[in-house]
């Protein structure tokens, strides 16, 4: 955890109010799960401080919120997509048109909307026809991946492990629906997860809301989503620690979010975020494409 200057339920209730403007005590109770009473107390504190004025945040509060501001989003996009095959033969699959849209159009439009105006990504596969996303996109900034189609995607995470603090990583293949599990804040490192009664995926095991374990498959646990978000200690952290993990043997053939679950295994904090399955989508083959999208069923 970087040095915090507001409380965590501090930092609920301001960016409860940033969203929710002139809204009840009550309901900013109900909307963040915090007890009347401890609203009361935290709405006292914030107005001594000037943070809030009338229910209102100040420009106090505003800036408060500046350390837990996102920074920057990274894309791992460099991969080949071979269970997409065929549509990924002649086209990266993060750039694969669903229902006339690219993948991963979704996700930029949701950062962009977020507010975090420094956007990454990672390509290697095809990379020339990244290119087309500058049309839209002009403020993008491409890391070229040399050894995509020789090592895993911990690669990419190397090309880009400098760029990992107060930053969101992304999967570039995900179909988003609910933009706004994409925020401009955040208290914590945390990975997006779906709960779920049995999973034979990549899933995670937590305790009192901290991932205590990643492996494939399990019961009462929460689905791996790749969406994370990482500050500043545990994003300068995980540069060394990507780079300890790659050089390791057998270290090409990981993923890169193993290095903070599996090859550091107890040296973070990273809290789950839950969403729901409804909100993002994974196509992992070109079946389940077909079935999203009819025009490709022919």
């Amino acid at each position: 955890m970087s040095k915090s200057t507001l409380s965590r339920k501090e930092f609920d209730v301001l960016i409860y109010l940033l969203d929710n403007e002139k809204c009840t005590q009550r309901e900013i109770a109900q909307g963040i799960g915090m007890s009347l009473g401890s609203v009361n107390s935290v709405i006292t504190g914030l107005s001594e401080k000037q943070m809030i004025v009338n229910g209102m945040v100040t420009d106090i509060g505003v800036n408060a919120l500046e350390p837990y501001r996102v920074k920057r989003a990274v894309f791992i996009a460099a991969g080949f997509g071979s269970r997409l095959v065929p549509i990924t033969l002649n086209t990266p699959k993060p750039l694969v048109r669903v229902n006339g849209k690219r993948i991963i159009d979704g996700l930029l439009d949701a950062v962009i909307a977020a507010g975090i105006e420094e956007i990454i990504i990672v390509r290697g596969y095809l990379a020339e026809q990244f290119d087309q996303l500058l049309y839209k996109y002009p403020m993008i900034k491409f890391i070229e991946n040399p050894l995509f189609n020789e090592a895993n995607n911990i690669s990419s995470a190397m090309c880009a492990r400098y760029m990992l603090s107060n930053a969101y990583v992304f999967e570039a293949d995900l179909l988003i629906s609910n933009s706004a599990i994409i925020r401009k804040y955040h208290y914590a490192s945390n990975f997006l997860g779906i709960k779920i009664d049995r999973s034979d995926d990549w899933c995670f095991a937590t305790k009192n809301g901290i991932i205590t374990e990643q492996r494939i498959g399990g019961v009462d646990c929460y689905q791996e989503v790749g969406i994370s978000y990482w500050n500043d200690v545990d994003g300068k952290k995980l540069a060394e620690h990507i780079k300890a993990a790659y050089e390791q043997p057998g270290g090409k053939e990981r993923y890169w979010d193993q290095v903070p679950f599996v090859v550091f295994n107890g040296e973070y904090d990273v809290e789950i975020r839950e969403c729901k399955a409804e909100d993002i989508v994974e196509i992992d083959t070109f079946r389940e494409l077909k079935m999203i999208d009819k025009t490709y069923d022919i």
